[in-house]
């Protein structure tokens, strides 16, 4: 016998959701990464900036679902431009490694399906979430890693870029200072990286280089239904030995399920999410009745319990989104077929 969830699942899947206006009903969640974010620490243009970003992100995925596309393509819409703005540690702005690369992580989860696509390791190609979606819909795999995923991102005709495209000059700073503080030798400046000190024309002032973790994010609810998740990352500063985090972890950083009627995208300590498998317990608390807010927020305290500090969006298959967070700020926002286009920055925001 199917389960109310399951069977819930299956009638949203049937027909599309639509409001007594006509309208099709959708919903959708981002964040831009989680951490130690002060109102004292950004100043009015840079907390604009941070803003403005988050509500293009919102937009480019809020067009395809209001004209009724998928929440796949929805996630991957609004991800996409945040891996091109160096405001964020996903893409163009991603961090460094020890050996000073640039080492990209994403996935991709369709909640009608659970099928699902992750990378990690990425160094060419421009949108890793892209690469998460092809992995996950043109490969028998889930997971691909290193030159490998490149290689394979190539093959599906995706758009490849040369590593130093990904440089930024905040975040090779930070790099030099993470590794000046352990005592590390500093790497040379990557090949193809400007000058130090020459100015990059093509990309803003850059912020100050919080103490956040950094990870773009994306849940969403179509007008059929069907829920997906994704995410994407640079990773932490500093990263040895081939580290990877939460992000393409399915269950862990990226989850979605029809079933359990949730969709959930990390952003944290990655090392402490993967063991408390985060997005995955959340769709479970939700299938066993938690609202996404209660269920986010457990699991986040669970994860601080741990040692870990982060943050989580949820989507539930009413279209409600929930954002839980033990940490001072989260670059967040929400969108509906019944809402307006809302952003935030501070944890005391609502």
């Amino acid at each position: 016998m199917k389960s109310v969830a399951t069977a819930l699942a299956l009638a949203l899947i049937a027909a599309p959701a639509v409001a007594q206006d006509g309208a099709l009903r959708w919903s959708l969640a981002i964040h831009g990464g989680a951490g130690v974010i002060e109102r004292s620490d950004l100043s009015p243009e840079q907390d604009a900036a941070y803003r403005a970003a988050l509500s293009r992100a919102l937009e480019a995925g809020a067009e395809i679902l209001r004209n009724g596309g998928s929440a796949l393509d929805a996630v991957q819409a609004a991800i996409e431009p945040m891996e091109d703005d160096p405001l964020f540690n996903a893409g163009r702005g991603a961090v460094f490694t020890a050996a000073g690369r640039n080492e990209l992580d994403a996935a991709i989860m369709d909640g009608a399906t659970l099928n699902a696509g992750a990378v990690a390791g990425l160094t060419r190609t421009r949108h890793p979430v892209a690469a998460a979606r092809a992995v996950m819909e043109q490969s028998p795999h889930v997971f691909l890693i290193g030159e490998g995923a490149d290689v394979f991102s190539a093959e599906q005709d995706l758009e490849q870029v040369e590593p130093a495209w990904f440089f930024t000059e905040r975040r090779w700073q930070g790099l030099v200072r993470a590794l000046t503080e352990a005592g590390l030798p500093i790497p040379e400046r990557p090949q193809g990286a400007p000058a130090e000190g020459e100015d990059r024309a093509d990309l803003p002032a850059p912020p100050l280089n919080e103490r956040k973790f950094g990870t773009v994010g994306a849940v969403a609810l179509d007008a059929t239904g069907n829920l997906a998740a994704a995410t994407s990352t640079g990773g932490m500063t500093m990263k040895r030995w081939g580290r990877v985090g939460d992000v393409p972890v399915i269950g862990a950083g990226t989850y979605a399920s029809n079933a359990e009627g949730c969709a959930v995208s990390a952003t944290g300590s990655g090392e402490y999410f993967i063991r408390a498998t985060v997005a995955r317990d959340i769709c479970g608390r939700i299938g066993r009745g938690d609202d996404a807010q209660a269920a986010g927020e457990a699991e986040i305290a669970e994860v601080g319990q741990i040692g870990g500090d982060g943050g989580v969006i949820v989507m539930g298959a009413d279209g409600g989104h929930a954002f839980a967070l033990n940490t001072s700020g989260m670059y967040r926002g929400a969108v509906s077929s019944d809402s307006d286009a809302e952003v935030a920055i501070y944890a005391d925001e609502e």
